[in-house]
């Protein structure tokens, strides 16, 4: 896999599975909708440690900067 997000996409990535999960166990997101969320929050977190999106590259998008050769 080559890797196609950056560090910004990242951050946001993670930032969002933070706020999710805290949503989720204060109840504030209860029942279906809490676990969808919580599942695609873990989504977010498994993405931004591989560096790698799987809907990136149908897209053709790269948010990782590349290094000038």
């Amino acid at each position: 896999m080559k890797k196609n997000m950056g560090t910004a996409d990242k951050a946001v990535r993670i930032l969002l599975a933070v706020v999710i999960a805290i949503l989720y166990f204060t109840g504030y997101i209860p029942g279906t909708l809490g676990l969808v969320l919580l599942i695609l929050a873990g989504i977010f977190v498994l993405t931004s440690l591989v560096s790698f999106c799987p809907l990136y590259a149908p897209l053709g998008i790269n948010t990782c900067k590349m290094k000038q050769k």
